[in-house]
């Protein structure tokens, strides 16, 4: 079960096609139909996938008459962002110690 919004945010963003509508999204708010017509599926399906994103927190939407625009919540997207990063730093701190033992064990007849 999903409950932190870490896993909600990493969840929402394994789908390619939520990607594609994040993707498209950076670039700046989008109506739903703007954000669907791309896509190789219906409007309905479409509305579905941004749910995910919108219960994930990585989209907010609001409605203006009969037209619902979504933007980016980058806030989210940098938790998503600083977490990878963190372990990048990780293992490339892991990898760094690894090759100076190699480096010493080759020096060592």
């Amino acid at each position: 079960m999903l409950n932190s919004s870490l896993d909600r945010t990493f969840a929402a963003l394994a789908d390619p096609t939520r990607r594609a509508m994040v993707e498209r999204l950076v670039q700046g708010p989008a109506t739903v139909s703007e954000l669907a017509r791309p896509l190789p599926m219906s409007l309905p399906a479409a509305m579905l996938h941004l749910k995910v994103l919108e219960d994930s927190g990585l989209v907010t939407s609001e409605k203006n008459g009969r037209v619902r625009t979504c933007r980016i919540d980058p806030a989210r997207l940098s938790l998503a962002e600083r977490w990878v990063s963190e372990r990048r730093q990780m293992w490339e701190a892991r990898l760094d110690r690894l090759g100076a033992f190699l480096d010493e064990t080759e020096e060592t007849p």
